[in-house]
């Protein structure tokens, strides 16, 4: 064969393999569908925090088995040349951990000096693990392991194993978590109002005139997301609102009777339905970013404006708990 005709097979080679790997990525990329929070719970499995627990676990599957499977620690092609949804998964990545944080400080215990419950705990160890690393061990073992874990912890709480475990759907327990979701939901939105945002009044210390800072900040910040940013921040969000929108459902089941006590359902229902609106499938294949009233839209402030209200209920929700 001589050497032309190498150089072509070399080159069209490479140009299949290249082809072959831009349309795996494509099929890597969407975002899984939302499933039924109660869709394998049964009578005998349908005690309080099973849904909870159950919900935890299977968004933690869902990020490792969905198409491409975990991809944000990807050393190779094309998992390599992805950025949405490394994003997306950062944004799950947080919520679960800040759930079983919560299943472990709070909905396993029945006061701040209980004993902590060892799977629960090494849920939470696992979970919290670096979210890049591709050997020794490799993330997606160390988050198998959470699950694993979570999974024990699930059937001591249905009485399938011994010792039998707690979950205590309380007011003052569920105010917790919703105090972190909050901080989540007010950053988030803050973010992606950002990709308009030039400057900002500096208002961190507005109120209190003894506040004091570590470091002095100017009167003006300049806040705005670099433009090769906006895209990242938006799956973020959208990754955040995704994993939300199944632990509310689960929320909504495990604690039923508390919301009804406080008249609290309708404020559950409603941050139900913003992260609904907030995870509609986009009708363009880039994230938009159009300024001020222009002819393009702009998806980050569309996706502000859900996780905004949605924030708005959850604040709402708070001080419905928080009343006696």
């Amino acid at each position: 064969m001589s050497r032309s005709r190498w150089t072509k097979t070399i080159a069209a080679s490479i140009g299949i393999l290249f082809l072959f790997l831009v349309v795996l990525g494509m099929y890597w990329s969407p975002m899984p569908k939302v499933f039924w929070v109660n869709e394998y719970a049964d009578d005998q499995k349908s005690v309080v925090g099973y849904s909870t627990t159950n919900t935890v676990i299977r968004v933690a599957e869902t990020l490792l088995d969905k198409r491409g499977g975990y991809i944000s620690n990807d050393v190779f092609p094309p998992g390599l040349w992805l950025d949405n949804m490394p994003n997306w998964e950062k944004g799950v990545v947080t919520q679960v951990r800040d759930l079983s944080r919560a299943i472990r400080n709070d909905f396993s215990r029945s006061q701040s000096q209980s004993k902590e419950d060892p799977d629960v705990v090494e849920a939470v160890e696992k979970f919290f693990s670096e979210s890049h690393s591709w050997l020794f061990p490799p993330t997606e073992r160390r988050y198998r392991e959470g699950a694993a874990a979570l999974y024990r912890y699930q059937d001591r709480l249905t009485g399938a194993a011994q010792p039998e475990a707690q979950f205590y759907a309380r007011a003052d327990n569920l105010r917790e978590w919703l105090a972190e979701v909050e901080k989540r939901l007010g950053s988030t939105s803050r973010r992606l109002g950002n990709s308009v945002a030039s400057s900002v009044i500096n208002e961190e210390l507005a109120g209190d005139p003894s506040a004091e800072a570590a470091h002095q900040q100017p009167d003006v910040i300049d806040v705005r997301t670099p433009w090769l940013e906006i895209d990242d921040v938006f799956f973020e969000a959208r990754g955040t609102a995704w994993a939300l929108l199944h632990f509310f459902r689960a929320v909504e089941f495990d604690f039923s009777q508390v919301l009804a006590d406080k008249n609290a359902e309708a404020s559950v229902r409603q941050i139900i339905r913003e992260l609904e609106a907030s995870l509609e499938p986009m009708r363009w294949p880039v994230v938009l970013n159009g300024g001020g009233y222009g002819l393009t839209a702009n998806h980050s402030l569309v996706m502000a404006n859900y996780l905004a209200r949605a924030n708005a209920a959850v604040i709402n929700l708070r001080e419905l708990l928080d009343q006696g």
